[in-house]
């Protein structure tokens, strides 16, 4: 019952956003209607039109950061920013590409929207298998944890930590998607680099996380027998780097960053920028709650040690191997 629950909620609380751009769409016709009876509106609307970004980050405030929070509180779980991490993006680029102010390639529109639905797809069947299905069971253990640390002022913390900071992440990594609905520079061979570079860091993230996802089942099957279980992953992937699916996820916003850079907007990379930094803050995250675990402490100390952190390398190694080969 409280997973239909948390589907249907889900599915309705985009409504107020969907809704409001499309009579955005609807009165474009009224901008130039001085008509005091509806002037606030009116202006907002006017000033909507001309800025899409404005507007972009108005609904996110308000659908998002203040709609999702509240719905937080009263659950006592921040899970729907998990799933719809996977969706705005989308919603995103059909906003851009159906602004009135857009204008664009329409090879380099239709590949960038296509794109962004394979990612947003995998990545929300990544969300849902790691959940087993269960929309909402849990919320991201960082967030977990910030509710322990700040104990009774989490509420408040929540809106800033949560919310607010995620309207900088997502709209910052989109921005992008609105460099290439404001420009019709013709189609050339760095829209191919970028293509290219978008579907490589598509494809690994997918088989990074599909292989981390079999290693977790794996090992569940192992402990429910009471049979010892596998302390870390370095195969696949994993052999090469320690976060190929993070690696995987950086390759698919930088790929977007070269369709900006290539129509004239290089200065969108600045999103990008700030979403690496912020994920080597949570690799760090990541790898201390690892080495937490003492069942797994050593073994992936000695993973530390010779596979590289993000980007795919050959094994280095380590000291000990140097001095048995010797």
């Amino acid at each position: 019952m409280g997973n239909l629950k948390n589907i249907v909620i889900a599915f309705l609380v985009p409504l107020p956003s969907i809704a409001f751009y499309l009579s955005f769409l609807l009165h474009q016709h009224s901008l130039n209607d001085p008509s005091p009876s509806h002037a606030p509106l009116h202006h907002m609307w006017k000033w909507s039109s001309h800025h899409p970004i404005f507007l972009a980050n108005l609904l996110f405030f308000f659908n998002v950061d203040i709609l999702f929070w509240v719905i937080g509180l009263i659950q006592s779980s921040h899970w729907l920013i998990d799933l719809y991490w996977t969706v705005i993006p989308v919603m995103l680029v059909h906003f851009y590409g159906s602004h009135p102010m857009a204008i664009s390639n329409a090879l380099r529109s239709t590949v960038v929207i296509l794109l962004t639905w394979v990612w947003s797809i995998r990545l929300t069947h990544n969300y849902l298998r790691r959940e087993k299905w269960q929309w909402g069971a849990r919320e991201d253990w960082r967030f977990a944890n910030m509710r322990s640390q700040y104990g009774k002022n989490w509420w408040w913390v929540s809106f800033f930590s949560v919310y607010l900071v995620q309207q900088v992440f997502l709209v910052g990594v989109c921005l992008p998607m609105y460099a290439v609905h404001s420009s019709k520079n013709p189609w050339n061979a760095w829209d191919i680099v970028a293509t290219i570079v978008c579907i490589s860091g598509i494809v690994i993230a997918y088989f990074a996380d599909t292989q981390l996802f079999n290693f977790v089942e794996s090992n569940n099957k192992l402990k429910k027998i009471g049979a010892p279980t596998v302390p870390n992953l370095d195969k696949g992937l994993w052999q090469y780097s320690r976060h190929p699916n993070y690696f995987g996820e950086q390759l698919w916003w930088w790929g977007l960053v070269i369709f900006g850079w290539n129509v004239g907007q290089g200065w969108t990379f600045i999103g990008s920028l700030v979403n690496s930094i912020c994920l080597a803050y949570v690799t760090v995250l990541v790898e201390n709650r690892m080495l937490k675990q003492e069942n797994r402490a050593e073994a992936y100390r000695l993973y530390q040690k010779t596979t590289s952190v993000w980007i795919p390398w050959c094994k280095s190694i380590s000291r000990g191997e140097k001095e048995k080969n010797n």
